[in-house]
């Protein structure tokens, strides 16, 4: 059976995880501000779960159309074949509900008039007044971007941004699925040596170790889709034995990790050891301004900081200007690194080679590439 698929992502990574999901061997048939629409069988959605790095969720589309009333909404809704879906006892509920630019804006009346529907609609198939809900969860999401209602069954559960191993976090930590986004931007491959100076709870080096082993973010978690009725438990199985097959034992990487904070290092050091990959990274407690590296041709990725108070804003242009010195100072390499401050690129010193807009929630940051020289090819 083939299915309609969506993946959201942050504003402005379409790209990338576009490229994603067609490097699974699935169809793109849309891509939207934030999402990206594919097609695929019971497999897709179980490997699209288990091996993309910059989705929050997969989730199968039950129907779209155009709602500007209540009214539509609601029988738009209830003619959608929710039986074909859902056993009498699953346990379906309205998780969540948003709106942009469309008539019909309330979350809450759009929950409530689309869980009258999808009752209704079930009432039909099965004949019952009253649903015990004692079943597998079917969380149903719903977006309308200028009136356009997508409506959704997540498959994902739990944001596929939590792979398992963040046990521990640093303040204002990077996302693991911005982070795998942003090292996917990059020229970044396992042979070149990767530097994060402000590492926090770790989370660039641990995605980069997890895409150099080609350990799938998935391997390690559940999903709510393996207790949905209409994809077989084997799916699962076989997507979960393809990401063990898929990992390369002694991937041979060179990934370090400082920050000034000895708390920090210590929950970063048990974050690389959970995702299983602690014996690619060296983490060290050492301040950005005394980076330093005899090897050329490295890489940095980084968040440093934003500055959310305004003593932390009135530290900034000093730090961005150390940043530039120190960075300078590396013969040969490239770096990246993504922040909300406006100033960055002033006070670091030099124009990026590339600027790129990425929205962290609701926070505009920018991703600022800089692109050493590639090294000479290996003579053999």
């Amino acid at each position: 059976m083939q299915f309609n698929l969506v993946c959201p992502c942050h504003f402005g990574l379409e790209a990338v995880l576009k490229r994603e999901i067609a490097d699974l061997g699935l169809e793109i048939t849309r891509v939207e501000d934030g999402r990206v629409f594919f097609r695929g069988d019971e497999s897709a959605i179980a490997r699209a779960n288990m091996f993309l790095r910059t989705t929050e969720r997969v989730l199968m589309v039950v129907g779209e159309f155009t709602a500007t009333t209540y009214d539509e909404l609601f029988e738009n809704t209830k003619a959608l074949d929710w039986p074909e879906l859902m056993p009498q006892d699953a346990n379906f509920y309205i998780t969540k509900a948003s709106s942009v630019k469309s008539k019909l804006f309330s979350p809450s009346d759009i929950q409530r008039i689309m869980g009258k529907a999808v009752v209704e609609s079930m009432k039909r198939k099965y004949r019952l007044d009253y649903f015990p809900k004692s079943g597998a969860e079917y969380p149903i999401r719903t977006t309308i971007n200028r009136d356009l209602v997508t409506v959704t069954i997540d498959t994902s559960g739990e944001s596929l941004h939590k792979r398992g191993y963040r046990k521990m976090v640093a303040k204002a930590p990077i996302s693991e699925t911005l982070a795998a986004a942003i090292i996917m931007l990059t020229p970044w491959k396992r042979d070149r040596l990767l530097v994060d100076p402000f590492c926090g709870s770790g989370t660039f080096p641990i995605e980069a170790a997890l895409m150099g082993a080609n350990i799938a973010p998935g391997i390690a978690r559940s999903f709510a889709g393996e207790k949905l009725a209409f994809i077989p438990k084997a799916t699962w199985q076989q997507a979960r034995t393809e990401a063990k097959d898929l990992v390369i034992a002694d991937a041979g990487m060179t990934l370090q990790g400082y920050d000034i904070d000895a708390d920090v290092l210590t929950a970063a050091r048990a974050n690389a050891k959970l995702a299983g990959v602690d014996k690619y990274i060296h983490f060290q407690q050492r301040d950005m301004r005394d980076l330093s590296s005899q090897k050329q041709y490295g890489f940095i990725i980084t968040n440093p900081p934003y500055g959310e108070r305004l003593e932390e804003k009135e530290a900034l242009p000093a730090l961005y200007k150390a940043m530039g010195e120190a960075f300078g100072r590396l013969q040969n390499w490239s770096y990246f690194f993504i922040t909300s401050y406006e100033d960055a690129q002033k006070y670091f010193g030099r124009k990026a080679d590339k600027n790129r807009k990425i929205y962290n929630g609701m926070i505009k940051t920018y991703l600022y590439e800089y692109y050493g020289p590639k090294p000479p090819r290996q003579q053999g």
